[in-house]
C-alpha cells in the first residue's frame, strides 16, 4: 500500500515502466460494492499479468482502514495470502482532486466528496487509454475492462478495429484508411467486404491479426 502520495508520481512512473497498467478507484473502505469489486480484482490478477497489466488502486481512505477492509475482502472473496496489487491511501484526496476521481454526489460524513468507480488504462508511453465512470450505486464488470484491454493491445499494433461485442479471437473490422489495394499486405488470412445500400465498401472484415 503507497503511503507517500509526494512521490506517487514517480513512484507512477517506476510501477509501470513501459508496461500497461490499470488505476482504479473506489469510494470507501468497508462499503458493500466495492468490497466485491476489489476481490474480484484480485481473482482476475492472473489475467491482469498475462496481458502484461500492472494493476493499482485508489480510494480516499487511510492506510489503517485500506489494512483493516482487506481482511473483510480476503474473507468474503476467498482470496488468501499476498494481496496481488497496491492500494493507494490518497486521504487527503490529492491525486483525487488532480486525476478527476471525486463524485460530487457521494460524500463521507464529514461532507467531503468521495471517489468515484474511476476506471484509467494507461499504455506503455504513458498516455491514457481509456477511462470510464460508473456511479456508485453500480459495480465494474472486469471481464469487460480485460476485453477492453484486449482491443486496445491489438488496435495499438495492428490496423484493425474491434467490433461491437468482439472478444479475443473474434473478427476484427479493417480501418477505413487501408487502400484496397493494400488489403492483402496487412490482411495475409483474407479480408471480407459487406455489400451495404450504400455501395461504400467501407465494412471490412478480416480474422484477428496474429
Amino acid at each position: 500500500i503507497l503511503k507517500n502520495l509526494r512521490y506517487c508520481n514517480l513512484y507512477g512512473t517506476f510501477y509501470i515502466c513501459s508496461r500497461w497498467g490499470i488505476l482504479f478507484s473506489h469510494p470507501a473502505d468497508y462499503t458493500p460494492v466495492c468490497t466485491t469489486e476489489l476481490g474480484m480484482a484480485a481473482k482476475q490478477a492472473p489475467e491482469f499479468k498475462k496481458r502484461g497489466v500492472k494493476m493499482i488502486a485508489l480510494s480516499c481512505d487511510s492506510v489503517t482502514d485500506h489494512n483493516g477492509c482487506l481482511e473483510d475482502i480476503k474473507d468474503s472473496s476467498g482470496e488468501a495470502g499476498d494481496w496481488p496489487y497496491p492500494i493507494i491511501a490518497d486521504k487527503n484526496r490529492e491525486l483525487a482532486i488532480k486525476f478527476g476521481m471525486l463524485d460530487p454526489e457521494e460524500k463521507d460524513k464529514a461532507g467531503l466528496p468521495l471517489t468515484a468507480r474511476c476506471v484509467f488504462i494507461v499504455g506503455p508511453d504513458k498516455k491514457l487509454k481509456l477511462s470510464i465512470l460508473y456511479p456508485a450505486t453500480t459495480g465494474r464488470n472486469f471481464d469487460e475492462i480485460l476485453r477492453v484491454i484486449d482491443s486496445l493491445q491489438l488496435t495499438a499494433t495492428k490496423k484493425v478495429a474491434t467490433p461491437v461485442n468482439w472478444t479475443h479471437g473474434g473478427k476484427c473490422m479493417v480501418l477505413p484508411s487501408i487502400k484496397k489495394e493494400d488489403e492483402s499486405k496487412y490482411f495475409p488470412k483474407g479480408v471480407e467486404t459487406v455489400s451495404v445500400p450504400s455501395g461504400k465498401g467501407y465494412l471490412r472484415y478480416t480474422p484477428q491479426p496474429e
